[in-house]
């Protein structure tokens, strides 16, 4: 069983490229749970409920792991990296769970912040996504995964290249 992750800094194109390849996979994608978390509580949060978004994102990812393959829109380094930069901190639970997630098959597909920034009420960083890719892909590195940096108007095309030849 393949867990393939779409990351990297906001406006990206990360959900997008989610929805299209869990339909041309016909595979079960898992939505980034920071989103409802932000859309119930009118963007308010503060450190703690990180964890609560954490759990959240680590459930809805284990509940839907059906089948050969899983999308997702996001994970809990998305979580650590947002907690590091905005908190310069993150709860132990996070950084165990991405500890533990290294013996599963994960593969990530990082998205390049090369598309136009487009406003939404839950993007806060139109200038720091080059610095937050960066930081992504450091933590990829760091936790030995493997990953595809994603980039340009063909992502779908690419992406779905890339799986194909190691799925």
């Amino acid at each position: 069983m393949i867990k393939v992750i779409i990351t990297g800094p906001e406006c990206s194109g990360k959900t997008t490229l989610c929805d299209n390849l869990s339909k041309h996979f016909n595979a079960k994608k898992v939505d980034e749970y920071a989103r409802e978390f932000l859309n119930k509580s009118n963007n308010n949060y503060k450190y703690n409920d990180l964890i609560t978004i954490a759990k959240n994102q680590y459930k809805n990812e284990k509940n839907n792991y059906l089948g050969k393959m899983i999308f997702c829109d996001t994970d809990l380094i998305t979580i650590k990296i947002w907690s590091d930069y905005k908190y310069q901190k993150c709860d132990d639970w996070i950084t165990q769970k991405i500890n533990s997630q290294k013996k599963e098959k994960r593969i990530y597909i990082l998205c390049k912040p090369d598309l136009p920034w487009e406003y939404d009420p839950q993007r806060k960083n139109k200038d720091s996504r080059d610095e937050l890719f960066n930081t992504y892909k450091k933590e990829l590195i760091k936790n030995q995964y493997e990953f595809f940096v994603i980039q340009g108007k063909n992502r779908f095309n690419n992406t779905i290249n890339y799986l194909k030849n190691i799925i």
